[in-house]
């Protein structure tokens, strides 16, 4: 069996240990097989991969059934917002949306909380992360944001979603904030482009829904040019479609290592397909110039810049 961390550069067997309690892998196996026994009626075949990050942990193990994963988590201060993320995935799937659903524990529920853990099991879908060189795949990504963000403001867990993480402050002073904070490490000429930009920006009174947080390369799964899994619902919030459309364009080719930013044709890829399933306002498009650039400008490192974070931002700043 394999032992990995997902994006931190630490000894996983250590961190198997010091973090989760495992003596070993072989015990974190066990654990694997007997939960998946005692709560699902799933029988292991074998336990294949651990992938560790943070207070997360992944094991993909095949069965009878086909191959499962087994997602749990030891950090109590989320567990709301797993069990809100693994319902509202479960009313997106009945939906007819590309989701990894939850699978359900005899008793329904879709996420168990055991002894200090929060955990869920899924199939494994098949599938390719989002290549972003490939412009027909970034298109489609944003035609699934649309019909997700479509569904999304439909949602009847409004009230859930602001329990688990509250609603944004306005635009202009979460932006106007950030730059009086003083981040004198982003170059002066994007700076001064964001300042114009925000001056000159339409009312930031836009309607608020829940998005899904996380929309990036990493978390949507291909077969060709199809989308067959959004996933990681983890990140779930109350914010502006326009925010997540920006955010997403900024850092769709993340994935766990050296992140770094895209073309910015990429930006337009990603809004042309959104835009080919659902409309904008004229306040919301107004928003994006200012949003992408203040989304890559968040990312300018304050030492060394290997991805080239600066030079998007002050290539957007024209």
């Amino acid at each position: 069996m394999t032992l990995e961390m997902l994006w931190e550069r630490a000894d996983p067997a250590q961190v198997l240990r010091s973090r989760f309690g495992f003596t070993d892998v072989a015990a974190a196996e066990d654990w694997v097989i007997r939960t998946l026994g005692r709560w699902w009626n799933v029988r292991v075949i074998a336990c294949e991969r651990i992938v560790m990050s943070d207070h997360n942990a992944l094991a993909w193990v095949s069965t009878a059934g086909g191959r499962m994963l087994l997602k749990w988590s030891i950090a109590p201060e989320v567990f709301e917002r797993l069990v809100f993320a693994a319902d509202l995935t479960t009313w997106l799937e009945e939906r007819g949306l590309p989701v990894s659903a939850p699978v359900p524990t005899p008793d329904g529920r879709a996420q168990v909380e055991d002894d200090g853990v929060s955990m869920g099991l899924q199939h494994v879908i098949g599938g390719t992360l989002l290549d972003v060189r490939d412009a027909a795949q970034v298109h489609a990504a944003g035609a699934t944001l649309a019909r997700f963000h479509d569904a999304l403001r439909d949602s009847p867990d409004r009230a859930r979603a602001a329990a688990v993480r509250p609603p944004p402050t306005p635009l202009v002073q979460q932006i106007a904030g950030w730059l009086d904070g003083g981040p004198t490490h982003v170059l002066d000429r994007a700076r001064v482009a964001l300042r114009r930009l925000l001056a000159a920006a339409p009312s930031d009174d836009l309607p608020v829904q829940i998005v899904h947080g996380d929309y990036r390369a990493a978390n949507v799964l291909f077969a060709d040019s199809d989308v067959v899994a959004v996933i990681d619902f983890e990140d779930l919030r109350l914010d502006h479609r326009i925010v997540e459309l920006a955010r997403s364009a900024v850092l769709l080719g993340t994935l766990f290592h050296d992140w770094g930013p895209v073309p910015e044709a990429v930006h337009w890829q990603l809004l042309d397909g959104y835009r080919s399933v659902s409309a904008l306002t004229t306040d919301e498009l107004a928003w994006w110039d200012v949003l992408v650039l203040w989304n890559t400008m968040l990312f300018v490192p304050s030492g060394d810049d290997p991805t080239g974070w600066g030079a998007a931002a002050e290539a957007l700043a024209g």
